[in-house]
């Protein structure tokens, strides 16, 4: 990804960050936000998608509800977000890319990936908009 394109973007997630109430930052507080510019071979493998797909994000960890008492996860809770994906799935949206659609792709994509930690299935997600 060239610099001017991952500038456009990470410019455009601090002001969806800057919009999103008091409580999404105390939980990206506890569950960190990564930013790449696309999932790596690994994630990749390990999802069983194929190359090209266009991957906006993906969390990691043990959701919220799946918790019992005795858990220790062995690895943190985690949320990432890739680029690449997002901005495709923006620029395929309109007729080019859009700043207000990029924030929204962005915006639809960090809450989904939270809602994932609590612990909702991606049926869940898509019935309240953020599929």
């Amino acid at each position: 990804m060239d610099t001017k394109l991952r500038d456009l973007f990470d410019c455009h997630l601090e002001e969806v960050l800057s919009e999103l109430p008091q409580s999404v930052h105390a939980l990206l507080e506890k569950v960190p936000l990564h930013v790449e510019d696309y999932p790596s071979q690994q994630v990749i493998k390990e999802l069983g998608l194929t190359a090209d797909s266009n991957l906006c994000g993906v969390y990691s960890g043990v959701p919220l509800d799946q918790r019992t008492i005795e858990d220790r996860p062995s690895l943190p809770d985690v949320v990432t977000i890739y680029r690449e994906g997002i901005i495709r799935l923006a620029a395929g949206s309109t007729e080019g890319l859009s700043s207000d659609e990029l924030r929204r792709q962005i915006r639809i994509t960090l809450l989904h990936e939270l809602g994932h930690h609590h612990g909702f299935s991606e049926s869940d997600l898509e019935n309240m908009g953020y599929g």
